[in-house]
């Protein structure tokens, strides 16, 4: 295994509407939905992260991003989440990293629909799937990817 577990992980599945929050445990073997915050503004939406890393003495916080399609040259919803996945890193005092995230929310509601529960849960279940793809990884050997640097400019709405 590489990489410096024990300790908890959150994953974010991050939306234009709500952030879909997870958390692993302690010994970084199993993720599980934790909550979704109704997006206010960044500020605000970090403010509560900041404060949930703080209360569950998370150690670091993994970032779903969507890999764009082959040959896509345009501006795409990876580069949003990059963007803020700085912003962020900026306003907490744990490493944020980002990971693949391709499918999660589909993966999400497919899980959901089978088990007949409430659809409402969709983006943190998301995290969770994104977060435990990120543990199974590092369980496999696959090096953690670099953290996302700060944004120098973090305060901008």
């Amino acid at each position: 295994m590489s990489g410096p577990l024990p300790g908890k992980l959150m994953g974010i599945d991050y939306g234009l509407k709500t952030i879909g929050l997870a958390m692993s445990d302690s010994l970084g073997i199993l993720a599980a939905p934790l909550s979704q915050i109704r997006r206010a503004s960044k500020r605000e939406d970090f403010a509560r992260i900041a404060a949930i890393v703080a209360e569950t003495g998370c150690r670091e916080i993994i970032c779903g991003v969507p890999m764009p399609p082959p040959g896509y040259t345009g501006y795409s919803q990876a580069d949003t989440v990059r963007l803020w996945a700085s912003r962020l890193a900026a306003a907490v005092p744990v490493p944020v990293r980002l990971w693949d995230e391709t499918l999660s929310s589909e993966e999400a509601h497919r899980l959901l629909a089978e088990g007949d529960r409430p659809r409402k849960r969709v983006d943190s279940v998301a995290a969770a799937l994104i977060l435990q793809s990120y543990l199974d990884a590092l369980r496999e050997g696959v090096s953690p990817p670099q953290p996302v640097q700060p944004a120098v400019n973090a305060d901008r709405e």
